[in-house]
């Protein structure tokens, strides 16, 4: 059976790995900044002047201070990463 590939571990993992500023906004329209600490399955820890536990279902975006690459995978395979030629480029710029 294939296994789906999930996008949101990568993105929240280079978003942790280069500690790069985020806006979390809530469901409820709150805004969070600060540098995403660990996450797992349920919750992001966010790191600003205190750590905040944030739980997943309460999130509704993410946006990176910057862009982000992700890396492309094969369909046919979701655990091969295509070249870094094929990475995707998210731009979070606003105007």
């Amino acid at each position: 059976m294939s296994r789906a590939h999930n996008l949101q571990d990568p993105f929240l993992n280079i978003l942790r790995k280069d500690r790069i500023p985020v806006s979390i906004y809530l469901i409820n329209g709150i805004k969070l900044q600060g540098q995403i600490e660990s996450f797992d399955q349920f919750v992001v820890l966010l790191r600003n002047s205190v750590n905040q536990m944030v739980y997943k279902h309460a999130i509704s975006t993410v946006v990176p201070s910057r862009a982000v690459q992700l890396p492309r995978f094969n369909p046919q395979n979701p655990d091969e990463e295509l070249d870094a030629d094929d990475a995707v480029a998210i731009d979070t710029a606003t105007d």
